[in-house]
């Protein structure tokens, strides 16, 4: 059996230096990073969302992937661990609302040469050292571009009414509304979709809830993509220039174009996670998390987990 859990090195800088948050937790007296247990019903990513504002009272968006810690339990189990990178900002600092308690005894904020020596268990040194290195390379500080294929459509076989209007099913609405919780542990501030309906539909869940208004983009539907690819290329462009959390709902087509716009400021690796965008299931998505130069740092691909119905 193995047990997945979640969680993140929450970081900032404090006079110029790097500092982390580790946890005390007085039952084990150990000192390692917030993370806990999948929820059922729950993604990864929302899982360290949530499990940071419990552990830690902090409020925070998703960074860079730290990577998967793999060990044995007591018990024998195997225990995934998914951990990202969490800039904690001032104004989440502030008010935090955390209190000591049976888990956590108390969050301290360490130099990371402190950290290092504090760590009580040695797999924990690898999440700080890939933050380290992120942080020397000026690529530690990310801003996320979500690129989101819409929810499951009606077929156009059975769709007279045009491309435009064709609207999702049962399953894609199921989708859409599985999709704010996952998006959020993210922070996307803009939203940008194709004006045809599907697409809208997907993604008015999560900017009603986040308040946010929908931006459309006539180059992101199908036709307008398969006419002028390079002008869909530099709406996308436009949007990545702006330096700010976003989220772009489009259409499996459209997906190529989009990939080849952004791979030229990625690594050979890189392309090869970014080229797995174009396999989008319908409500997926892939987070491109970008440099403030622009340079993509990591790619990561998700799906809403659609809750059933009791």
């Amino acid at each position: 059996m193995t047990v997945y859990a979640a969680g993140a090195v929450l970081w900032r800088i404090e006079n110029n230096s790097l500092k982390v948050a580790l946890v005390h937790r007085g039952r084990y007296d150990d000192w390692s990073w917030a993370k806990g247990k999948v929820d059922p019903g729950e993604t990864l990513p929302e899982t360290a969302v949530r499990e940071i504002r419990e552990e830690t009272g902090l409020k925070v968006k998703l960074g860079v992937p730290l990577g998967i810690q793999r060990y044995l339990l007591p018990n024998k189990n195997l225990k995934e661990v998914h951990y990202w990178a969490a800039k904690v900002t001032d104004k989440s600092l502030a008010t935090s609302n955390f209190k000591p308690n049976e888990e956590v005894a108390e969050v301290v904020w360490f130099t990371v040469s402190a950290a290092s020596k504090r760590l009580t268990y040695s797999h924990d040194h690898e999440q700080l050292d890939l933050l380290v290195a992120l942080h020397k390379k000026g690529q530690l500080d990310t801003v996320p571009l979500i690129i989101l294929r819409h929810a499951k459509a009606r077929s156009r076989a059975t769709w007279n009414d045009g491309e435009a209007s064709r609207p999702l099913l049962t399953e894609g609405n199921a989708q859409a509304e599985a999709l704010p919780k996952l998006l959020k542990a993210f922070g996307a501030k803009s939203v940008f979709s194709s004006p045809w309906t599907r697409c809208l539909s997907t993604i008015a869940p999560y900017a009603q809830r986040a308040k946010v208004k929908v931006k459309t983009r006539p180059e992101f539907t199908e036709t307008a993509n398969a006419k002028k690819p390079n002008a869909t290329k530099n709406a996308l462009e436009a949007i990545v220039a702006l330096r700010k959390p976003a989220v772009v709902c489009t259409h499996r087509p459209v997906l190529p174009t989009m990939i080849e716009s952004l791979e030229v400021s990625a690594t050979k690796a890189l392309k090869i996670k970014l080229h797995l965008t174009a396999a989008l299931k319908p409500g997926s998505f892939t987070v491109v998390h970008l440099s403030k130069k622009g340079q993509i740092v990591d790619v990561e691909l998700h799906s809403p987990l659609v809750r059933k119905k009791k």
